[in-house]
């Protein structure tokens, strides 16, 4: 069966569907600056991470074309083809200084779709608002490649809530809804909650993608002061590993109470009850087998007001 053709039915009135509990996210797949790809896994490592995730149910992988300058999106499209999956992909466009003019935005998507090996994708994402260009020249060139079928729904990522409004306002005369806003949001990093993004996206009906929900792997547990995260990841640890200990004790705490969850799936499964849709990274098959076991349950209130007051003064 053909890929394309296949997921093409997930995507209903240019939204992501509801029933999605948790995607996975591709940034480590190619990346070596920040995630030293190539070192201590590979790409039979990867592969069989996709593999883990769809066995789980889990069918909604994010990818750009910045992650590993296209590695990412080559991976993922081998992958799909190789085992012709029935997925959502989506993917993201970087708004570089030099890249002035909509007609960019549909090149860039061409070239994703070529790496990916597809006519289309689900979601297509402006991965940074970047000057000169401003939001609204971007919104207009997302509406156009819907209007040619190169993407069902669109997205952006990393916008404040003024831009995200702005995108969405645009988008809306044109006939299309701004589907989601991926930003950074976990227990330790909870800014959408604290400047209004989070309440105006879900007002607007705006589904938010949740990247680095774990904290860059803070949030498991494995990390402390005496042994923190490999590489550049450790620079924005400092700060935070010494006041961690209360807050993954409590994960911990948690989990036991939900069948032996661990600290990662809990504090994934918190970022689902506060309505967002997560996208955990997964480097092997064993870390995304992890995060599919997230989905399916939820922490009761009590529980994530007892992680909110814990967090609170944990932020990056």
């Amino acid at each position: 069966m053909n890929t394309v053709e296949n997921v093409t039915k997930h995507v209903i009135d240019h939204r992501l569907p509801d029933s999605l509990e948790i995607g996975t996210g591709t940034w480590q797949w190619g990346d070596t600056l920040v995630w030293g790809y190539g070192g201590d896994y590979s790409d039979a490592d990867v592969q069989q991470a996709f593999t883990a995730a769809l066995d789980a149910g889990i069918t909604l992988f994010d990818t750009a074309e910045f992650y590993g300058w296209g590695k990412s999106e080559k991976l993922l499209g081998q992958f799909i083809r190789e085992s012709g999956a029935d997925v959502l992909v989506a993917t993201k466009f970087l708004p570089f200084p030099w890249r002035l003019f909509k007609r960019q935005l549909i090149s860039a998507l061409r070239g994703s779709l070529k790496r990916l090996g597809m006519n289309s994708v689900d979601l297509y994402q402006i991965h940074f608002p970047m000057p000169p260009i401003p939001v609204e020249t971007w919104a207009q060139a997302l509406a156009d490649a819907i209007d040619m079928g190169l993407t069902h729904a669109v997205g952006v990522s990393n916008y404040t809530r003024a831009q995200m409004i702005r995108s969405h306002a645009i988008l809306g005369a044109r006939g299309y809804p701004l589907a989601s806003n991926q930003v950074e949001y976990s227990l330790i990093q909870r800014r959408i909650e604290r400047n209004g993004t989070l309440e105006s996206a879900q007002e607007r009906g705006i589904k938010i993608i949740a990247y680095s929900p774990l904290g860059k792997g803070l949030l498991t547990g494995k990390y402390t002061v005496e042994n923190p995260p490999p590489g550049n990841r450790s620079f924005g640890a400092r700060g935070v590993l010494p006041k961690l200990p209360p807050l993954i004790a409590l994960l911990r705490e948690i989990g036991d109470a939900h069948d032996g969850k661990s600290p990662a799936q809990v504090a994934t499964n918190w970022a689902i009850c506060k309505g967002t849709l997560p996208i955990p990274g997964a480097k092997n098959a064993k870390q995304a087998a992890s995060n599919a076991g997230a989905a399916g349950w939820r922490l009761s209130s009590d529980e994530v007001a007892r992680l909110d007051e814990v967090s609170a003064g944990i932020q990056l």
